[in-house]
C-alpha cells in the first residue's frame, strides 16, 4: 500500500486476538500515536491444509496421552458442565441449528444449507462429546478493521459505530486449578466491558460470542449473564432465546465460525459493526444500539470483550 506507519504491531492472541488489536487501536488513537489505525488478519488454514490438529493443553507432552487438537480443551469443559449441570449434547446442537439458519440468510457464508437437530447428532464424533457440528470450519479469507477518533468518523460515508467498553481476560492457569475448565477470566473480561461501558446484559441487542465450539457459546452466556450459571444448556434449548426474532438476545446473527466462515473472531466484530449500523438485510435486528463481541484463544488462557454502540 506504499504505508510508512507512525504506529503498528503485531499480536498473536488466538481467536482473542480481533478484540484486543481493536483495542489497541483505540487506545492508540486516543492517545494521539495514530489517527487511523488498520487492524488486519489474514488466513489460508483451508488451502494449506490446516488440520489445528497439534497437541492440546498447556503443554506439548499432553499429547503423548492422547490430548490432541483444539476440541480437547473444550471437550473437558462440557464433560464437566454435563456432570455438574445435566447439560446435554442435543442442547448444544440448537446452537449449530441456530447459527446455520443465521448464515442462511448471510450471502458471504460459507455453510448456507439448513441443518438440523438429527444432523447434528449423527455427525461424526470428533472428541466425546463434541461432534463435527460442534466445531467451527477451516477457512480461507481476510478481514481489515478500520479504527480512528469520533470527530475522524463524523466525516466518513458510512455510519460510525462506537467502542464503549473494552476488556480483556488471561490466565495462566490449565488443569492444576480447579475451576480452570470453566474459564472464569472470560466473566472477568466481559464485567470489565460492562463497566466502562455503563451497561449490563439487560442493555444488549445483539452479541456475537466466539464459537470455534459451540460449548463455548454456553459459556459465554453464562459468562455475559443472560442466564444463571449451570442455565446455559436449557436457555439454548429450541434456539428460540438465542435466534433471529426469538425471546432473547440474538446471537451469530452471521453464522459465527460455525457456518459463516472462520476467521479467528474477526468476522464477529464485522457483524456487530454491520448490525449497529444497520446494513445486515433479512438477518437485521431491529432497532440494535448496543452489541456485545467476545473473543478467546490460546488454549482458552486469553480472552477479550467489547461493547458496541451508536
Amino acid at each position: 500500500l506504499g504505508i510508512n506507519p507512525r504506529f503498528t504491531g503485531s499480536l498473536v492472541m488466538g481467536g482473542a486476538t480481533a478484540g484486543a488489536c481493536v483495542e489497541i487501536a483505540a487506545m492508540a488513537v486516543q492517545n494521539g500515536m495514530a489517527n487511523v489505525v488498520a487492524c488486519i488478519f489474514a488466513d489460508t488454514a483451508r488451502t494449506s491444509g490446516n488440520k489445528f490438529g497439534a497437541g492440546a493443553g498447556g503443554e506439548d507432552t499432553w499429547a503423548v496421552w492422547g490430548m490432541l487438537g483444539n476440541a480437547a480443551n473444550s471437550a473437558l469443559g462440557m464433560r464437566r458442565h454435563m456432570a455438574l449441570y445435566g447439560t446435554r449434547s442435543e442442547q448444544l446442537g440448537w446452537i449449530a441449528v441456530t447459527c446455520r439458519q443465521h448464515a442462511a440468510m448471510n450471502p458471504n457464508a460459507v455453510m448456507r444449507d439448513p441443518i438440523t437437530l438429527e444432523d447434528h447428532q449423527k455427525s461424526r464424533l470428533i472428541v466425546d462429546p463434541l461432534h463435527m457440528l460442534d466445531c467451527c470450519l477451516i477457512s480461507d479469507g481476510a478481514v481489515c478493521i478500520l479504527v480512528t477518533s469520533p470527530e475522524r468518523a463524523r466525516d466518513c460515508k458510512p455510519k460510525p459505530v462506537s467502542i464503549l467498553g473494552m476488556g480483556q481476560g488471561h490466565t495462566m492457569e490449565n488443569l492444576r486449578t480447579p475451576d480452570w475448565w470453566y474459564l472464569p477470566h472470560q466473566a472477568r473480561c466481559i464485567a470489565d466491558a460492562y463497566k466502562m461501558a455503563g451497561v449490563g446484559p439487560r442493555d444488549i441487542d445483539v452479541a456475537q460470542l466466539y464459537d470455534n465450539f459451540t460449548v463455548a457459546v454456553l459459556f459465554w452466556l453464562e459468562h455475559a449473564g443472560f442466564c444463571k450459571t449451570g442455565e446455559a444448556g436449557p436457555y439454548v434449548e429450541g434456539g428460540n432465546r438465542i435466534a433471529l426474532r426469538g425471546d432473547g438476545v440474538p446471537i451469530n446473527t452471521a453464522g459465527g465460525n460455525l457456518s459463516e466462515s472462520y476467521m479467528q473472531g474477526w468476522l464477529h466484530v464485522v457483524e456487530g459493526v454491520r448490525q449497529i449500523r444497520g446494513e445486515c438485510g433479512p438477518r437485521q435486528v431491529k432497532d440494535a444500539e448496543i452489541c456485545l463481541v467476545t473473543g478467546r484463544g490460546m488454549t482458552l488462557n486469553t480472552a477479550s470483550a467489547m461493547i458496541l454502540g451508536q
